[in-house]
C-alpha cells in the first residue's frame, strides 16, 4: 500500500480516509477504541471528523466524534502515526457558525481540547461562508499554522468559482492555499464534482477526499427492496438512489465484484482510488468486518474493462 501527498503539502496519507461520523453515532466509544485500533495496525493513518459530528443524533450537542477521538488519542499514544484532519464553520448552534477570524479562533480551541491534542494535521472549512471574504479566513488560517495549532488547509462544500477565488487569493496575498477538497462524490452521485471542478483540482494539484463515497450504504449492495430500507438509521438517505439508475450502479458493481471475488462496496472504493483526481475517499465502518472490507478495498486493482463497465452504467 503507497501514501501519496495531499495536494502540494506535506501530508503523506493513506489511500482510504476513515470518516469518523459514525463514532458517538452508530458506533459507541468502545468499538470506536476497537474500530481505530484496527485501522492503524492494518497501515492506515488517514481519520477525518468534523466539529459538528453529530449534532443531528438526538441528545448529541456536537463534539461528540471530536471527544472519543481525543480519548483514543491519549489512550494509545500514537498520535505521530495519524493524519488526523478535522472541520470547522457547520453551525453548532448559539452562532456559533461560518469561516471569520474570530470563529476561527474558538472553534480550533475547542477542537483542540476534544480531541486532546496541541495540533491538527488539516483543518478544513466545511462549508462556504460568502459573509467571510476569503482573504480573512486565510489569514486567520496562517495565524493558526504560525503558532503550530494546525499543519494544512482544506476546504469542503466549496462552489468552483469560490474556491478558484480562495486559491487566486493564497497566490495574490501569499497567504496559506487549500490543499484539499472535501466533495460529495460517488458513481451515483458524479455531476456536482466531475467536470469544472475536478479539472480545477487536477490543475491546482489539490488533493481530492471524497465523501459520502458508498451513498450512504447504497453502493455496499444491501438496499436492495423497501423491506431493506425500513428501520436502517440510514435508511431515509438512500432513498434517492433506489431507482432504475441507481440499481443499474449496482448490477455493475455485483459483475465486478464477482469476477473478483470482492464485495460492492469495495469495487466503489476501488473505482475511486482508480480516479487519477481522487487522493482519497472516506469512508466508514461500524463493526470489524465492515472495517476488514475497507481495507481490503486499497488491494483491490480494477482493469480498463471494469472501470468502463462501472462507468457505462454509473454515466447520466
Amino acid at each position: 500500500m503507497e501514501y501519496q501527498k495531499l495536494g502540494a503539502s506535506c501530508l503523506n496519507v493513506s489511500p482510504i480516509c476513515f470518516g469518523g461520523n459514525v463514532f458517538g453515532w452508530t458506533v459507541s466509544e468502545k468499538d470506536s477504541f476497537r474500530i481505530l485500533d484496527a485501522f492503524l495496525d492494518a497501515g492506515f493513518n488517514f481519520i477525518d471528523t468534523a466539529d459538528v459530528y453529530s449534532r443531528w443524533a438526538d441528545g448529541n450537542e456536537g463534539g461528540e466524534s471530536e471527544i472519543i477521538l481525543g480519548k483514543w488519542l491519549k489512550s494509545r499514544g500514537r498520535r505521530g502515526e495519524i493524519v488526523l484532519a478535522t472541520k470547522f464553520g457547520m453551525d453548532m448552534g448559539s452562532d456559533k457558525v461560518g469561516l471569520s477570524p474570530e470563529y476561527m479562533a474558538t472553534a480550533v480551541e475547542a477542537s483542540l481540547r476534544r480531541l486532546q491534542t496541541d495540533y491538527i494535521d488539516l483543518y478544513q472549512s466545511h462549508k462556504d461562508d460568502d459573509g467571510t471574504p476569503v482573504a480573512a479566513t486565510l489569514e486567520a488560517y496562517a495565524k493558526l499554522i504560525e503558532q503550530g495549532k494546525i499543519r494544512e488547509i482544506g476546504a469542503s462544500n466549496f462552489a468552483t468559482n469560490r474556491l478558484k477565488e480562495a486559491l487566486d487569493a493564497s497566490a495574490k496575498e501569499g497567504l496559506p492555499r487549500y490543499q484539499s477538497l472535501q466533495p460529495l462524490y460517488s458513481l451515483v452521485e458524479r455531476r456536482e464534482y466531475e467536470g469544472e471542478m475536478e479539472d480545477l483540482c487536477s490543475e491546482e494539484n489539490i488533493g481530492v477526499i471524497s465523501y459520502f463515497s458508498l451513498a450512504s450504504g447504497f453502493l455496499t449492495g444491501k438496499y436492495r427492496s423497501s423491506s431493506d430500507v425500513h428501520g436502517r438509521t440510514r435508511g431515509s438517505a438512500v432513498q434517492k438512489y433506489m431507482n432504475e439508475d441507481g440499481f443499474r450502479v449496482v448490477e455493475a458493481l455485483d459483475a465486478v465484484a464477482e469476477k473478483h471475488s470482492a464485495k460492492l462496496g469495495q469495487v466503489a472504493l476501488a473505482w475511486l482510488m482508480a480516479r487519477p483526481s481522487v487522493t482519497a475517499p472516506i469512508a466508514s465502518a461500524t463493526n470489524p468486518d465492515q472495517l476488514e472490507e475497507l481495507v481490503s478495498a486499497a488491494d483491490l486493482i480494477l482493469d480498463p474493462q471494469d472501470i468502463n463497465k462501472i462507468n457505462e452504467a454509473s454515466s447520466d
